[in-house]
């Protein structure tokens, strides 16, 4: 099992009502705040071994922005990060190795609940944000929240 889990959710995207909510797509904005999460964990040195993805679009082009920025690797889209709860982030940080850390790229208010079942906090993850958790026996540890002017003050960015 991984070590840790890192959540992203996914950036500002076009309105609901745009398109089908599965094909609405990231905003300039949204483009910004994710390549912002790839260098700042880049920065960071958040060496990551598996990125994981909610098929929906605006979530995918989350994780190849933040791929392409500074995250090693290719996202994975996988269902269970489509109403992820605390058993489907375990299972999918099963597929890491005890020492690798992986990504899951997703939405609310499933992330918030998926952290607070883990370690207990309460957590307002806004689009763009990143949440680090130390996977523990039976629970987790909170290790960072980063929001999205954060990322982009580590990376060194301005947002759009």
């Amino acid at each position: 099992m991984a070590a840790q889990i890192w959540f992203l959710r996914h950036g500002e995207a076009e309105p609901h009502g745009t398109r089908e909510d599965s094909a609405r797509r990231l905003t300039d904005r949204g483009e910004a705040q994710s390549r912002a999460a790839g260098i700042a964990l880049h920065t960071l040195g958040v060496d990551i071994a598996h990125v994981f993805t909610s098929p929906k679009v605006r979530a995918h082009e989350t994780a190849r922005l933040a791929c392409v920025a500074g995250v090693s690797g290719e996202p994975v889209a996988h269902e269970a990060l489509v109403g992820l709860d605390e058993r489907g982030a375990r299972e999918l940080a099963a597929i890491g190795g005890p020492h690798e850390r992986i990504l899951l790229v997703g939405h609310e208010p499933d992330f918030s609940q998926v952290v607070h079942d883990l370690t207990g906090a309460r957590t307002d993850v806004k689009k763009g944000c990143v949440i680090g958790v130390r996977l523990l026996p039976g629970g987790g540890e909170l290790i960072v929240l980063l929001r999205p002017r954060e990322l982009a003050a580590i990376a060194g960015v301005p947002l759009a």
